[in-house]
């Protein structure tokens, strides 16, 4: 059975100008003896590719000395580690520089996913923040 040269046509080259749109990464450049990129990864590694933002934005280490992971470019030197960098198609799109704690970090991630990419957040299923009762 013969294929339409158009459609053969069309899809020889969807294949060879690459994907349309790469996905987002989360770059964490990070160094040896960094205390506060081990209290993440005491925290945060474990459960983080299992989240929503870990599905949609998987994480990619980088060491500080190195520099970028090839393909990829930052906006600007990194100074501090842990530095999380937001990249699509190679580019830095947002980054959150330090780790003060897990809250910080899931909520400061969620709305750099949401503002710089396609990442819609689950308000339903959001921790609800503690209150006292006045009983």
């Amino acid at each position: 059975m013969q294929r339409p040269l158009p459609l053969i046509a069309a899809a020889l080259w969807l294949l060879s100008t690459g994907p349309l749109l790469a996905d987002p990464q989360l770059v964490m450049v990070e160094q040896p003896g960094c205390v506060y990129c081990e209290r993440w990864d005491e925290e945060i590694s474990e459960a983080y590719p299992k989240t929503r933002e870990g599905q949609h934005a998987p994480l990619l280490r980088a060491d500080l000395r190195t520099g970028p992971p090839d393909g990829i470019e930052y906006d600007r030197r990194v100074n501090f580690t842990p530095t999380f960098i937001l990249v699509e198609d190679g580019t830095e799109l947002a980054r959150i520089e330090g780790y003060p704690g897990a809250d910080f970090f899931w909520g400061v991630l969620s709305m750099m996913l949401a503002e710089h990419t396609d990442y819609a957040p689950d308000v339903q299923s959001a921790t609800p923040v503690a209150s006292e009762d006045k009983g």
